[in-house]
């Protein structure tokens, strides 16, 4: 056997120098599991969507929707990444006159790298395409809510009037307040009512004398009450408002902290299904792997020649 100068044969020398990475099939196996992977998730859309009602007790409900979608996103990973780490390791280079305990670490690498080059491509799809498709899913939706809070915005701000946005609208009614019964058109006395309630509740919550005494002027001068009744209507109306205020911070208190909880349980599944992903990627690259050194060399005769054909 011919040896180098170093005393180690040409052919280690020619192996020792070949790269242990064939990127090649990397990229074959995360090109292979990204589209699976877009595909399964448009699937899975699709079917939320058909699944999902407007309607009250209809459709499947909030935690049926979040539990399938969990089992379809470590479906989609077990599937899409055992497809690519399959594919990387049955398309690698063979390697020869290896240790076998060296081959199953390459051939786990090479899954793994499928699996990471896989999951940054599907990534960026899915920020793309993927939500265009949901946004125009859901626009029609959001154009009809849009429309009823625009129709809503407006009349409030034909009945609050232009001083509504004025954050000195307040200030500005107190000089015109006159103890005498004048006639002031409903319009202005809805506007002047409105700021009355917003400067208050946004502030201490508490109903200054002087306002509430000029409200239940204005009060009396409409329904023809006393000026005590109209008084106890203002206090009344007042603490109903104050309730409605309260019960409208604590719902949106509630819906932002199950918001910040889906959140969390959605992240944390999303990387529990990705590690699944990258250990079945990984898996079946050893499979692929094995499968890839299992593949026999014939010889065959079909041109005559004393050079034998190696038929893979």
């Amino acid at each position: 056997m011919n040896r180098s100068s170093d005393g180690f044969s040409p052919a280690f020398e020619e192996a020792s120098t070949l790269s242990g990475v064939s990127w090649g099939a990397i990229f074959a196996g995360a090109a292979a599991a990204a589209a699976l992977s877009l595909i399964l998730l448009l699937l899975g859309f699709g079917l939320g969507f058909s699944a999902v009602s407007p309607w009250a007790h209809e459709g499947v409900s909030a935690k049926g929707l979040g539990i399938s979608t969990i089992v379809w996103l470590a479906a989609t990973q077990i599937a899409a990444s055992g497809l690519g780490g399959y594919i990387a390791g049955r398309l690698r280079v063979k390697w020869a006159n290896m240790h076998g305990d060296e081959v199953y670490f390459r051939d786990t690498a090479h899954g793994f790298l499928a699996w990471c080059v896989a999951t940054l491509v599907t990534a960026t799809l899915v920020v793309g395409s993927v939500s265009s498709i949901v946004s125009g899913g859901v626009q029609a939706g959001a154009s009809v809510v849009g429309g009823a809070a625009n129709a809503a915005t407006q009349a409030a701000g034909t009945a609050v009037g232009k001083t509504d946005s004025d954050q000195y609208g307040y200030f500005i009614d107190s000089l015109f307040r006159d103890d005498r019964p004048t006639a002031v058109s409903d319009d202005a006395v809805y506007g002047t009512v409105t700021r009355i309630f917003v400067r208050s509740l946004s502030s201490d919550g508490q109903l200054a004398a002087e306002d509430r005494t000029y409200l239940a002027q204005l009060v009396a001068q409409r329904t023809n009450l006393t000026q005590a009744d109209a008084e106890r209507r203002v206090d009344e109306v007042y603490a109903r408002t104050q309730k409605a205020v309260a019960d409208a911070k604590l719902a949106a208190q509630q819906a932002a902290d199950k918001a910040a909880k889906v959140a969390a349980m959605t992240s944390l599944w999303m990387f529990i299904a990705l590690l699944i992903g990258a250990f079945f990627a990984s898996l079946a690259a050893t499979f692929g792997g094995r499968r890839r050194d299992a593949v026999e060399y014939l010889e065959t005769d079909a041109y005559v020649s004393t050079t034998s054909v190696p038929v893979r």
